[in-house]
């Protein structure tokens, strides 16, 4: 057994571990190099002469190397002929080599990002057991090494970032992070996502929201567009990291549970998303650009007929509907129409190839005490439905960081501009590329204008004609200052703006439709719809921070306040009826013009928080937070509200009993109980308020009155238990996180039902409903091969989550007892029960519960399907070999979801059809799953569509990205650094699921798109 474990060991962790570095005081080693980088040279060395080493690439990064030769030299004495003139140091600590920034000697107990031994976000390879307590965690108010947080925080670093052609940084968590769903919402440029962590809180779809935090500052909530973009972008919401650039970021950090999220109070129920953005680095000037280029295209998992199989549907179809003499509008079988002719309409409208491209340039540097970031970026994405649309974006974002020599004053400020412009077609036409005739005409007729085929048909790309389009503007500035005032305690302010002025139009000009008929003849039906949104927020959180430290005992105690006030502002109006289309951005020039309601809102909130962290010989660890919120949002009766939660830890390696234990280099129970709250649902929601009338009477406009007044309206409350284990092992070369959750979320907020003498059908009011969401999520993180030429580091994530709806007094009698049921996930759909088809009369039968001899909606759809998410996560690998770089990540979902047979139109109509309709029901073919096909709708079809047969397995394993990286040997040039590399995104997904995409289950629009990309960064 002992030969087989050595041999394990050896297999998985390298020869080199199995035996002892010898003294490294007493080493006298060989060295040459030529001019090349810091980082080639002391990757060279180490990995010819030490077995034990640690230091992070950052520290290195931008530096060159002159050509020297060490001979018989001590160990330190030829390595730091190496570093000569890089503000870095090396010494030997525990037998092996540590490199690390230098350390002001006068420096003060001021919190700094530095940390004991090396900066491990980027770390190269350690293998001393400090890798895990070196990791530094930003938690918002304060930071804690990842050793010693008692709450569940995960990290993603800008190396994980980088590596993918992306947009949002969104996407470079999916499938990374246990506990945390993302879903894109389509492919169209610029879009949003869908982000859960740990499940869905509140029954309202739009009360899941994380809070979303710049560099202290919060961002605001999702961009709602004024509804004209819901045929073109599912959900209507644009994110707010769209504005964000991807490498602008060096990492974002999400917070899960109620240890980490309860001092944010009532915006922390649905997790908080952390995004810390890149800051200058002193030394001498650096600059860093970044260039690619790659294409998209469309991916899709549906298989449509050709036109042989689908004319002899069509036929079929009149066959079973007794008519022999085709109509003279089915132009696709009688005649009108070419019959010998195909068109892949899903290649044609969808399947163009998508170009992206992306340019960045950064400057750094700065002196001891000053350093400064400066980046500008542009990117630019075309669309896949073959125009000249394009989503283009321009960032602007500098820092400046300054602290003084004895370090007691820290003072950064941070400055980001950025402005998307978005223009596509105003309606998706994805389901029309899989419902439009194989044989339907050509898009253009020879002279190159479009082909209406006489009055034949609606020619699909005329929607390109009409547009959407939007301009985001936003701006955020970020001031953070310290000063320690005395000894161990520091005073802090951070503070920020954040301005944002959002337009969009919506342009239908008459073209769009055929000039045959009277609306395709004149811009007197012409149409523009115009929305601006406005958005100026302030915050200001003064602090004040204890710390001190007495033999084995440590305390840090925080104190805080937050002001924040925010102004929104919107106006829309639109025009009809226009003398040309050259005036049709002019509303004025309109025949006919509205004016809808302008609308400013105000939102205040103030808040006081607190933190007491104390620790008991390094080892026992007790956390304690605490808020007061108050919020303008609700009513008089409940303006305030507190929340708090506590959090332990113990770190059981460090006892006498353990310590011995080569095999375990790092465990920790942790665990933490404490409530979370939410306040986003809108301002005034608890006031009488009124709308303006479309009625006039005697010449004066009326008010509707649209709410009713509720001066309890509250707060919703979550409540977040959670423990955990971390254990590391063999010199945290395998590290796993087993950690066990339960939410529960109540004091809903929802519609009262109320009699209808009121005048509402319903009031919004908190409810005694419970969501409760519960489940594992397991971590694994390993490094097979961390010496020699090749590095091999990989991670694994799964997450089972289980949600379900605990209490809801009065469901039975309230509108929603047809989509919630006590005991069931909030994520159900009630169906009716397809027991298959009757061969007399080759119809669908469906299951009459209640006997009364007919399919009625409330009464026979009984069968209920979840159609959430069993268990997700993600694998990912990095390897290093010399100057090569290979990463990939695979991302997995276990779901069911609809299907194609959701939207399916009803089989033997004018629409093509996927090729799995091949299998109708016939006497020959008594297995098959659809009944015959019909010229007219089928009277049963639409309960078909909202049957057993439109939901199924929607589950997915896709290569979520590739990255291919060659870091190009240099000797004796201007350039420091120059690495070119390909990406893909996307690549490939394993699934059976039925229909255009499973992960994006939003039928019927277009989906998430296979990217593939080149590019080149450098160094100067």
């Amino acid at each position: 057994m002992k030969i087989l474990c050595t041999a394990t060991v050896f297999l998985l962790f390298g020869w080199q571990g199995l035996h002892a570095q010898q003294d490294l005081s007493k080493l006298k080693v060989d060295f040459e190099t030529g001019k090349t980088t810091a980082t080639q040279a002391v990757n060279k060395f180490l990995s010819q002469h030490i077995k034990e080493y640690a230091y992070a690439n950052d520290d290195l990064k931008n530096y060159i190397v002159q050509p020297l030769k060490c001979t018989n030299e001590p160990v330190l004495d030829c390595l730091n002929k190496i570093l000569k003139d890089i503000p870095v140091e090396a010494l030997i600590y525990k037998n092996g080599i540590i490199i690390r920034a230098k350390k002001n000697k006068s420096g003060s107990n001021l919190e700094s990002p530095s940390v004991n031994i090396a900066k491990t976000d980027t770390i190269s390879r350690l293998s001393e057991i400090h890798s895990i307590e070196e990791l530094t965690l930003n938690a918002g108010y304060y930071k804690v090494s990842d050793k010693k947080r008692t709450g569940s925080i995960a990290k993603v670093t800008a190396k994980d970032i980088e590596n993918q052609p992306i947009n949002n940084v969104l996407s470079a968590a999916q499938g990374r992070v246990a506990g945390v769903n993302i879903i894109q919402n389509s492919g169209v440029p610029g879009s949003g996502f869908q982000v859960q962590i740990r499940g869905k809180n509140s029954l309202r779809n739009d009360g899941n929201n994380p809070l979303y935090i710049v560099d202290g500052v919060p961002v605001g909530n999702e961009v709602k567009t004024f509804g004209y973009t819901a045929a073109i972008l599912p959900t209507g919401n644009i994110n707010p990291l769209n504005s964000i650039n991807p490498n602008d970021i060096e990492s974002i950090e999400i917070l899960k549970d109620a240890d980490a999220t309860a001092i944010y109070g009532s915006r922390g129920a649905n997790g908080v998303i952390l995004i810390t953005t890149k800051k200058g680095k002193s030394g001498k000037l650096s600059v860093g650009l970044t260039s690619s280029y790659g294409i998209s295209n469309a991916i899709s998992n549906l298989k449509m007929m050709n036109t042989e199989q689908y004319l002899n549907m069509r036929k079929q179809a009149f066959i079973n509907s007794g008519i022999s003499s085709y109509p003279a509008v089915a132009y696709d079988v009688n005649g009108t129409w070419d019959t010998d002719r195909f068109t892949d309409w899903s290649k044609t409208l969808i399947g163009n190839t998508a170009a992206l491209s992306n340019m960045q340039l950064q400057l750094s540097g700065g002196s001891e005490t000053t350093s400064f970031l400066l980046s500008l970026g542009n990117s630019q994405q075309t669309t896949v439905f073959g125009n000249d649309q394009k989503y283009k974006t321009s960032n602007i974002s500098n820092n400046i960081s300054h602290h003084s020599k004895d370090k007691r004053l820290n003072l950064s400020i941070s400055n980001m501009f950025s402005m998307q412009k978005n223009n596509v077609i105003n309606s998706d036409i994805t389901r029309r590329a899989y419902t439009l005739s194989p044989n339907s005409p050509a898009l253009y007729n020879a002279s190159g204008a479009l082909n209406w085929e006489n009055n034949t048909w609606s020619n699909p790309v005329a929607a390109y004609n009409a547009t959407y389009s939007n301009e985001n503007i936003q701006y955020m500035t970020n001031l953070n200052l310290g000063y320690e005032i005395f000894k161990d305690i520091i005073l802090k302010l951070n503070g920020g703006i954040n301005y944002q002025a959002f337009e969009e139009w919506n342009i239908s000009p008459h073209t769009i439709y055929n000039p045959a008929y009277a609306s395709g003849q004149s811009s007197a039906n012409s149409s523009a719809f115009k929305n601006n949104q406005k958005r100026l927020s302030y915050i200001l959180e003064p602090q004040v921070n204890w710390k001190i430290q007495r033999n084995a005992h440590a305390l840090d105690v925080l104190f805080g306040g937050t002001f924040q006030s925010e102004n929104n502002s919107s106006g829309s109006m639109s025009g009809y009826g226009f003398e040309s289309n050259a005036l049709i951005h002019n509303i004025a020039a309109a025949r006919t013009k509205n004016i809808e309601d302008q609308f400013t809102t105000q939102y205040k909130y103030a808040a006081v928080f607190g933190r007491i962290n104390y620790q008991l010989n390094n080892k026992y660890i007790f956390n304690i937070t605490g808020r007061r919120d108050g919020s303008s949002r609700f009513g008089p009766n409940k303006k305030y509200a507190n929340f708090g939660a506590v959090g332990v830890a113990w770190l059981f390696s460090k006892e006498n009993l353990l310590e011995k234990i080569d095999w375990l280099s790092f465990g920790k129970l942790r665990g933490s109980f404490g409530t979370t709250g939410s306040d986003n649902i809108g301002d005034y929601q608890y006031l009488n308020t009124y709308t303006v009338s479309s009625s006039i009477y005697d010449g004066t406009t009326g008010l509707a009155p649209s709410r009713l007044y509720n001066p309890d309206f509250s707060w919703e409350k979550t409540s977040k238990l959670e423990t955990a284990v971390e254990l590391g092992f063999l010199k945290n070369r395998l590290n796993l996180t087993a950690a066990w959750y339960r939410n529960r979320s109540s004091n809903q907020l929802v519609g009262y039902q109320l009699p209808a003498i009121t005048g509402f059908s319903t009031v919004q009011a908190n409810l005694d409903a419970t969501v409760e969401n519960s489940g594992w999520e397991f971590e694994l993180n390993a490094k097979p091969l961390s010496k020699g030429r090749l590095l091999w580091e990989t991670s694994f994530n799964i997450s089972f989550p289980k949600n379900k709806l605990l209490s809801f007094p009065g469901l039975e009698g309230s509108t929603y007892s047809n989509t919630f049921i006590i005991g069931q996930p909030t994520s159900i759909v009630r169906l009716y029960n397809l027991e298959g088809i009757d061969p007399k009369t080759g119809t669908y039968i469906f299951t009459d519960y209640n006997g009364d001899g007919k399919i009625s909606s409330a009464d026979d759809r009984q069968v209920v399907e979840n159609i959430g998410v069993r268990f997700f996560g993600g694998f990912s690998s990095n390897l290093h070999f010399e100057n090569w770089d290979l990463s990939f990540r695979f991302q997995f979902v276990k779901q069911k979801s609809r299907n194609y047979n959701s939207i399916l139109p009803s089989p033997g109509l004018m629409n093509n059809l996927p090729v799995e309709l091949l299998n109708v029901w016939s006497s020959s073919n008594p297995e098959g799953l659809y009944q015959p096909y019909t010229s007219t709708p089928a009277a049963n079809h639409s309960i078909f569509q909202s049957s057993t047969a439109s939901v199924s397995d929607a589950s997915f394993i896709r290569l979520k990205n590739v990255e291919l990286a060659y870091t190009i040997p240099l000797r004796n040039t201007f350039l420091s650094n120059v690495k070119v590399y390909i990406q893909a995104q996307n690549l490939i997904t394993w699934t059976k699921y039925f229909g255009i995409d499973p992960e994006f289950t939003t039928i019927g629009y277009l989906p998430p798109l296979r990217t593939f990309a080149y590019g080149l960064k450098l160094n100067l």
